[in-house]
């Protein structure tokens, strides 16, 4: 008999990437220039977690999957419109900055906290899942800090595949330098997965899907509790854009070793 999985996605909303972005210096610190009207997706690296949150979901009859996101609430609205589409879920919504100029463990105390609140949480049964890194909250801490607070010590960063044995454990393809992977077993729930970009094509918009979300949806919202993201201590000297900087040169004949030691010296000189 298959295990009926608890599987909370942690995934948050980030500007379209094809915006053009401006840091800029806000009351209340750092912030993007007119982000309240950027167009807002969810973060690229969260899709992959859902689409196999819900493959999983669906060979494993009878498991839920909850999406946890922290945002604010009417931009996050805006992004359910879509994301609503793709698969069958439970959204647990806080209402707070989705911008990159948060603390890391601050987010994910507050994400833990909207997991340890979903009525009936079984920690046999707890799968969270996630994007190994994030387009806003680059640092890659955020999941491991998300386990970390809910006792969870299996943990497994930059999945690309995960398999359930017949014995109910699971077979787990993590990526490894030299474009390997690393097979690991782990022997059930509770796990968290940071997914890289998994092996699942997106799966095509379903209205009814959709419809049957959104019931669910705009309670979620007209319910989230605003976020209370402790970060006293958190300061900026100065918030930019990356340079743009290429210098080309043609050579042959040389060892990898050699390459990599000019790649080095060059990044010093930076």
């Amino acid at each position: 008999m298959s295990v009926q999985y608890q599987i909370f996605v942690c995934g948050g909303i980030v500007p379209d990437p094809l915006q053009t972005l401006d840091p800029v210096t806000a009351p209340a610190g750092p912030a993007l220039k007119n982000e309240m009207m950027l167009p807002a997706v969810l973060d690229p690296f969260a899709w992959h977690a859902l689409f196999e949150a819900a493959r999983l979901a669906r060979s494993s009859p009878g498991s839920k999957i909850y999406l946890v996101s922290l945002a604010p609430k009417a931009k996050l609205q805006q992004v359910m419109m879509s994301v609503a589409q793709k698969a069958v879920f439970d959204l647990v919504v806080i209402d707070g900055p989705a911008s990159g100029f948060t603390d890391s463990n601050a987010v994910a105390a507050a994400l833990s906290e909207a997991i340890q609140s979903v009525p009936g949480l079984d920690m046999n049964r707890l799968l969270v899942f996630g994007g190994w890194e994030s387009a806003s909250r680059g640092s890659g801490t955020t999941l491991q800090a998300v386990g970390e607070i809910l006792g969870i010590t299996d943990q497994f960063q930059g999945v690309d595949d995960l398999r359930i044995e017949s014995d109910g454990s699971f077979r787990i393809l993590e990526r490894i330098d030299g474009g390997k992977h690393q097979v690991s077993t782990c022997a059930g729930a509770p796990a968290v997965l940071g997914w890289a970009t998994g092996n699942l094509p997106e799966p095509p918009n379903n209205p009814q899907i959709g419809m049957t979300n959104m019931r669910g949806i705009m309670p979620a919202l007209q319910k989230a509790r605003p976020a209370k993201l402790n970060a006293q201590d958190l300061s900026y000297t100065s918030v930019t854009l990356p340079k743009q900087q290429r210098e080309t040169r043609v050579v042959d004949k040389l060892s990898a070793e050699e390459i990599a030691r000019e790649i080095a010296e060059w990044i010093k000189k930076s």
